[in-house]
């Protein structure tokens, strides 16, 4: 079961840790404020992740995956990305000067971290595909016992990844000029558009 418990951790350590719309936002909430509102932001993605962890191991994520449910999930994930990367251009253009209101801004991380998990409808299909990935590490039946642990390991390492993503992001907003950061809140918009773009081409 340890063994079990290990790949969960490793299986979580590869979704979390995949670059997409969590870590882009991350980066530039990060690179304005500190590490604080990054971390609140990979925090906030966790009630996403726990969400849909726990419908998928339960076996509702299949029931989920239909149009009644993806669409309106996909409209609303292109739609706020698509804010995101216009705001990250922006801040491209403009860099933004640090919040002044701290406890406003980490607020609105940990919601800019969550909304984006909860709306990702590529998060169904995951889940909804794990039942293989157990029977690839040798449990083609789990048992309730199976899946707590399996949660259990997977939201450890996520949650472990929280601090380490929002340290290394730090240390990057420390450690580079001003020109790196326009370079990356750039790059952060064109992922974020990007991933709009693809999102609004699944409901054609």
């Amino acid at each position: 079961m340890f063994s079990f418990f290990l790949a969960a951790m490793l299986l979580g350590f590869v979704f979390n840790a995949a670059p997409g719309a969590v870590f882009s936002e991350t980066l530039r909430r990060g690179l304005r404020d500190g590490y604080k509102p990054a971390l609140l932001v990979q925090i906030g993605s966790l009630v996403g992740d726990a969400t849909w962890a726990a419908l998928g191991l339960t076996g509702l994520a299949l029931l989920l995956d239909s149009a009644q449910i993806r669409y309106p999930l996909t409209l609303a994930s292109a739609l706020y990305l698509a804010w995101l990367g216009y705001q990250s251009l922006r801040d491209a253009h403009r860099p933004p000067q640090p919040s002044d209101d701290g406890q406003v801004a980490a607020g609105s991380a940990f919601a800019a971290g969550a909304t984006l998990s909860l709306t990702n409808p590529q998060n169904i299909v995951y889940w909804a595909a794990m039942g293989g990935a157990m029977a690839a590490i040798g449990v083609a039946q789990p048992t309730p016992t199976h899946l707590a642990v399996f949660f259990a390991g997977f939201m450890v390492s996520s949650l472990l990844w929280c601090f380490i993503c929002a340290g290394l992001v730090d240390w990057f907003r420390r450690a580079a000029s001003l020109l790196w950061h326009r370079l990356t809140y750039a790059a952060c918009g064109v992922v974020l558009l990007g991933l709009a773009g693809m999102s609004a081409m699944e409901l054609v």
